[in-house]
Protein backbone atom coordinates (compact mmCIF):
# COMPACT_ATOMS: atom_id res chain seq x y z
CA UNK A 1 0.00 0.00 0.00
CA UNK A 2 1.24 3.78 0.62
CA UNK A 3 4.77 4.02 2.45
CA UNK A 4 4.56 7.19 3.20
CA UNK A 5 5.69 8.93 6.84
CA UNK A 6 3.67 11.89 8.71
CA UNK A 7 6.18 13.84 10.85
CA UNK A 8 4.45 17.06 10.57
CA UNK A 9 2.06 19.06 9.08
CA UNK A 10 3.31 19.51 5.97
CA UNK A 11 3.53 18.10 2.58
CA UNK A 12 4.29 14.76 4.03
CA UNK A 13 0.55 15.03 5.59
CA UNK A 14 -1.53 16.06 2.37
CA UNK A 15 0.36 13.35 0.61
CA UNK A 16 -0.58 10.97 2.95
CA UNK A 17 -4.12 12.13 2.83
CA UNK A 18 -4.33 11.39 -0.69
CA UNK A 19 -2.71 8.25 -0.96
CA UNK A 20 -5.56 6.86 1.61
CA UNK A 21 -8.49 7.83 -0.31
CA UNK A 22 -6.93 6.34 -3.85
CA UNK A 23 -6.37 3.61 -1.55
CA UNK A 24 -9.78 3.85 -0.09
CA UNK A 25 -11.08 4.73 -3.78
CA UNK A 26 -9.72 1.49 -5.42
CA UNK A 27 -10.86 -0.86 -3.08
CA UNK A 28 -14.03 0.14 -3.64
CA UNK A 29 -13.97 0.16 -7.08
CA UNK A 30 -11.63 -2.79 -7.35
CA UNK A 31 -9.58 -3.32 -11.23
CA UNK A 32 -8.96 -6.60 -10.54
CA UNK A 33 -7.81 -7.76 -13.83
CA UNK A 34 -7.81 -11.46 -13.18
CA UNK A 35 -11.16 -10.84 -12.64
CA UNK A 36 -11.51 -9.07 -15.65
CA UNK A 37 -13.65 -6.10 -13.99
CA UNK A 38 -14.78 -3.64 -16.65
CA UNK A 39 -13.70 -0.06 -16.54
CA UNK A 40 -16.57 0.87 -18.50
CA UNK A 41 -19.03 0.49 -15.49
CA UNK A 42 -17.58 2.94 -13.73
CA UNK A 43 -20.04 4.96 -11.97
CA UNK A 44 -19.35 8.03 -11.68
CA UNK A 45 -22.13 9.44 -9.15
CA UNK A 46 -21.09 6.22 -7.08
CA UNK A 47 -17.57 8.07 -7.10
CA UNK A 48 -18.75 11.94 -6.29
CA UNK A 49 -20.80 9.64 -3.48
CA UNK A 50 -17.54 7.65 -2.42
CA UNK A 51 -15.46 11.00 -1.96
CA UNK A 52 -18.58 12.92 -0.54
CA UNK A 53 -18.72 10.46 2.62
CA UNK A 54 -15.26 9.96 2.42
CA UNK A 55 -14.17 13.86 3.28
CA UNK A 56 -18.07 14.72 4.70
CA UNK A 57 -18.58 17.16 2.26
CA UNK A 58 -21.63 18.94 1.88
CA UNK A 59 -24.09 16.56 -0.54
CA UNK A 60 -25.81 19.03 -1.94
CA UNK A 61 -22.80 20.99 -3.54
CA UNK A 62 -20.82 17.88 -3.94
CA UNK A 63 -23.83 15.71 -5.82
CA UNK A 64 -24.86 19.11 -7.68
CA UNK A 65 -28.50 18.45 -5.81
CA UNK A 66 -30.69 21.76 -5.19
CA UNK A 67 -31.77 22.77 -1.26
CA UNK A 68 -34.97 24.24 -1.07
CA UNK A 69 -36.12 26.14 2.00
CA UNK A 70 -39.68 27.64 2.17
CA UNK A 71 -41.59 29.88 4.63
CA UNK A 72 -44.98 29.15 4.73
CA UNK A 73 -46.83 29.02 1.33
CA UNK A 74 -45.56 32.33 0.30
CA UNK A 75 -41.83 32.27 -0.18
CA UNK A 76 -39.16 29.91 -1.67
CA UNK A 77 -35.35 29.50 -1.41
CA UNK A 78 -33.84 27.56 -4.63
CA UNK A 79 -30.24 26.91 -3.69
CA UNK A 80 -27.92 25.47 -6.42
CA UNK A 81 -29.91 26.42 -9.56
CA UNK A 82 -28.13 25.95 -13.04
CA UNK A 83 -31.09 29.15 -14.38
CA UNK A 84 -34.57 29.96 -14.92
CA UNK A 85 -36.55 27.51 -17.60
CA UNK A 86 -39.44 29.52 -17.66
CA UNK A 87 -41.19 32.27 -15.99
CA UNK A 88 -44.57 33.44 -15.72
CA UNK A 89 -47.60 34.78 -12.35
CA UNK A 90 -48.66 30.85 -12.36
CA UNK A 91 -45.33 28.81 -12.95
CA UNK A 92 -41.56 29.18 -12.08
CA UNK A 93 -39.08 26.09 -13.67
CA UNK A 94 -35.60 26.37 -12.29
CA UNK A 95 -32.74 24.32 -13.95
CA UNK A 96 -30.87 22.40 -11.62
CA UNK A 97 -28.25 19.74 -11.58
CA UNK A 98 -30.75 17.06 -11.13
CA UNK A 99 -33.54 18.10 -13.69
CA UNK A 100 -36.35 20.82 -12.95
CA UNK A 101 -38.42 22.23 -10.41
CA UNK A 102 -41.35 23.63 -11.20
CA UNK A 103 -43.06 26.00 -8.82
CA UNK A 104 -46.92 26.28 -9.24
CA UNK A 105 -49.07 29.23 -7.80
CA UNK A 106 -50.73 32.13 -7.92
CA UNK A 107 -49.15 35.47 -8.12
CA UNK A 108 -45.29 34.71 -8.27
CA UNK A 109 -42.72 36.79 -8.82
CA UNK A 110 -38.54 36.46 -8.45
CA UNK A 111 -37.81 38.69 -5.39
CA UNK A 112 -34.03 37.82 -5.63
CA UNK A 113 -31.92 36.08 -7.65
CA UNK A 114 -28.31 35.45 -7.47
CA UNK A 115 -25.52 33.13 -8.78
CA UNK A 116 -26.24 30.59 -5.41
CA UNK A 117 -30.35 31.27 -5.05
CA UNK A 118 -33.17 32.22 -6.49
CA UNK A 119 -36.29 33.44 -4.26
CA UNK A 120 -39.80 33.15 -5.36
CA UNK A 121 -42.78 35.00 -3.60
CA UNK A 122 -46.57 34.52 -3.79
CA UNK A 123 -49.07 32.02 -3.02
CA UNK A 124 -47.05 28.79 -3.67
CA UNK A 125 -49.40 25.64 -4.24
CA UNK A 126 -46.95 23.11 -5.43
CA UNK A 127 -43.34 22.38 -5.87
CA UNK A 128 -42.23 19.45 -8.46
CA UNK A 129 -38.98 17.35 -9.22
CA UNK A 130 -38.86 16.53 -13.18
CA UNK A 131 -36.04 14.46 -14.34
CA UNK A 132 -33.95 16.02 -17.25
Amino acid sequence: MANLQVQHFGKCHRLNIWANLVIKLTRYYCVDMQRGVNLARFDKMAFKRRITTTFELPRDIMLDWPSIRMMGDEELVLSNHKGIAEYSKEQVRVKTGIGVVKISGRGLEIREISREDIVVVGKIDAVIFRDR
